[in-house]
């Protein structure tokens, strides 16, 4: 259904692949989907175009290109472990960067919804970038290094009661730092939205889902980057 496109990082010049998924009958916006560390998979291709199907124009960025372009993993212990290694070696100002490029590409409203490390590059995206409308943040565990940053257009969270890679203790510090920003817990584990993984959770999934929708709808007529 979509197509691969190619962005200009405002970080450093550097082109990088995305997968584009035009929008299906009346456009709602504009939707960067930020992948897991497992890059751009066929999991992420298939919600960018359920995102689609809903109205949204998606723009899935491949983060990886400058290390390994194409990177794709499957949920094996060894490509967990290179996913790991490629997304701590990739630099939050660079995410940063090629993140404001998919925006851009993108007519407004623009939204953003992440998974996994992708939760954690949404919660930078509202904090960091220009045009964000808002943001939904799907059990990012990395929020945790920048906690100290605040959203600057409205963003929720989500996250697993019994995601043994983000203890309460990271959530509660979240919400002690921003007492008014909406956290939604779930009974699920870590990567609860993906029907790949063991963790899978359909009906947290559907639930995370709505929500994500209904803050997109509530937001359609913001502008984001300007205290929207």
């Amino acid at each position: 259904m979509g197509e691969a496109i190619r962005l200009k990082s405002p970080f450093d010049g550097f082109e990088f692949e995305a997968y584009h998924a035009p929008h299906k009958d009346a456009r709602r916006g504009g939707l960067v989907l930020i992948q897991e560390i497992f890059g751009v998979t066929d999991h992420i291709r298939e919600l960018a175009d359920g995102f689609a199907e809903d109205g949204y124009e998606v723009i899935a960025p491949s983060f990886y290109d400058r290390l390994q372009p194409g990177f794709q993993a499957t949920y094996s212990t060894e490509d967990i472990q290179k996913g790991v290694q490629l997304s701590t070696s990739t630099p939050w100002d660079q995410v940063a960067g090629d993140l404001q490029a998919a925006i851009s590409a993108l007519k407004p409203p623009v939204f953003a919804v992440g998974y996994c490390w992708g939760g954690s590059a949404a919660w930078l995206a509202a904090c960091r970038c220009e045009g964000l409308a808002a943001a939904s943040c799907f059990y990012g565990r990395r929020i945790s290094e920048l906690v100290d940053e605040t959203p600057r257009c409205p963003t929720v969270l989500h996250f697993g009661k019994t995601d043994a890679s983000i203890p309460m203790e990271k959530v509660d510090e979240i919400r002690d730092k921003h007492p008014d920003l909406p956290i939604y817990l779930y009974d699920a584990g870590h990567g609860f939205v993906s029907d790949r993984r063991s963790d899978y959770h359909a009906d947290s999934a559907r639930l995370g889902r709505l929500r994500t929708l209904q803050l997109f709808s509530m937001h359609a007529g913001g502008r984001g980057g300007e205290g929207a």
